[in-house]
């Protein structure tokens, strides 16, 4: 998918110069970038969930049976 970004002009220059460096395009060096923001944020969401059930007193099922017998 095509998507338009508004960089500015050093930013385009850095870029360019980056993926000369490393004999690959701007547009690669791009879906690299994204590629590793969603990653690092999708680690971070599992990393603030882990241990969520850790400070309650009731089991998961336990939980579970008392929730649904509210239904």
């Amino acid at each position: 998918m095509r998507t338009l970004v508004e960089l500015p002009e050093a930013e385009i220059e850095a870029l360019d110069r980056l993926a000369q460096a490393e004999n690959t395009s701007r547009e690669l060096l791009i879906e690299r970038a994204v590629r590793a923001l969603l990653d690092k944020n999708d680690r971070q969401a599992k990393i603030d969930a882990y241990g969520l059930w850790g400070n309650r007193t009731i089991d998961g099922l336990e939980f579970q049976k008392k929730v649904r017998g509210e239904w």
